[in-house]
């Protein structure tokens, strides 16, 4: 008997199946089998779109703006520790508790990204120390996301500004690790977390996977 697919399953299921459409779209030289691809992108679009809040049509629009061989997005994230406590930014978009961070740019490096988003949601200024771990979105307890994401976290040291709420953040706070608000669990977990702490304190080997 073939075990039915749970809603995780399905969507790396979308996921992947928009990639090799959108990877055969940029290769392709025949023009049925363009026709085969541009088929298998609008089965993506269907299902992720009857999993996520997300029309059909938006989600063709997404994909066309992107080109290329795909790739996983990258999410960059600050671990700032202070006397024992980490410092958390409340979303505005869920009211959830996140790592300081967000999507890496192109033509920005990782230290740069996660340095600029620092700044921007927390008014501080930070070096990058070093990388905790790269995680898989798709692997750790995340809610579904119609993108594969890998996520890169960074230890980061406090060498300037004042700590400052952006618009993007409802308040901005130092916590008890072991006592963790509710978190934005779309953003991180408190595997994550807890991990990344015992990396930083302990000197181990950078996370991944």
């Amino acid at each position: 008997m073939i075990e039915p697919l749970h809603d995780a399953e399905l969507i790396n299921i979308a996921q992947r199946l928009q990639a090799l459409a959108q990877t055969g779209l940029t290769y392709t030289k025949d023009i049925y089998d363009r026709e085969r691809y541009e088929s298998l992108m609008g089965i993506a679009e269907r299902l992720l779109s009857a999993r996520f809040d997300i029309s059909a049509d938006a989600l063709k629009a997404l994909h066309k703006a992107e080109t290329g061989y795909t790739t996983p997005k990258t999410d960059v994230r600050a671990i700032i520790l202070n006397e024992g406590k980490l410092l958390l930014v409340r979303e505005s978009d869920d009211g959830g508790w996140s790592l300081p961070g967000g999507w890496a740019d192109v033509g920005d490096s990782p230290s740069v990204a996660i340095i600029r988003e620092v700044q921007e949601e927390t008014g501080l200024e930070v070096k990058v120390s070093r990388l905790l771990g790269v995680w898989d979105r798709n692997q750790h307890g995340h809610p579904p996301y119609p993108w594969h994401v890998y996520k890169m976290i960074f230890l980061c040291e406090i060498i300037g500004g004042e700590l400052a709420i952006s618009h993007e953040s409802l308040d901005i706070r130092y916590v008890d690790p072991e006592h963790l608000p509710e978190l934005s669990l779309t953003r991180i977990v408190p595997e994550e977390i807890h991990t990344s702490i015992r990396t930083a304190l302990e000197g181990g080997a950078t996370w991944c996977d």
